[in-house]
């Protein structure tokens, strides 16, 4: 199982960026949950959203909700993360998961990364004037 993300990089202040989680040698269509975590310099990694395997539940932290947008396109095998009005608190490192048995919602954004079934390198975001 591979999870690759891409779609950092540098972006002032208010603007925007997409993030991709490209999946391989698996199908995120067959019933994968995937969430988006962020670990930034000198803090804890913490999940910040995820959506469910039918794509129907989306989750957001408090500190993303209403700029942020996760969404899943199977046919492409990929999920994205829609990140607008960047603040300089959002530059980390940003890594996708998968997992099969638990689904999107609380317990899925409080999980540590490495309990899932898979996850990515991390992208860097960083925003700064």
């Amino acid at each position: 199982l591979k999870l690759v993300e891409s779609g950092g990089g540098l972006v002032q202040p208010g603007g925007s960026l997409r993030l991709a989680c490209t999946a391989s040698g698996f199908t995120l269509e067959d019933s994968y949950a995937i969430g988006w975590f962020r670990q930034a310099p000198g803090k804890e990694r913490e999940g910040i959203t995820c959506i469910s395997y039918t794509g129907r539940t989306t989750k957001y932290a408090d500190s993303v909700k209403g700029r942020f947008t996760i969404s899943r396109d199977d046919a492409e095998n990929t999920v994205y993360l829609q990140m607008n009005n960047l603040k300089p608190e959002d530059t980390a490192v940003y890594y996708c998961a998968a997992d099969r048995t638990l689904d999107c919602g609380n317990s899925y954004l409080a999980i540590p990364i490495n309990h899932l079934d898979a996850w990515g390198q991390g992208t860097l975001v960083t925003v700064s004037s």
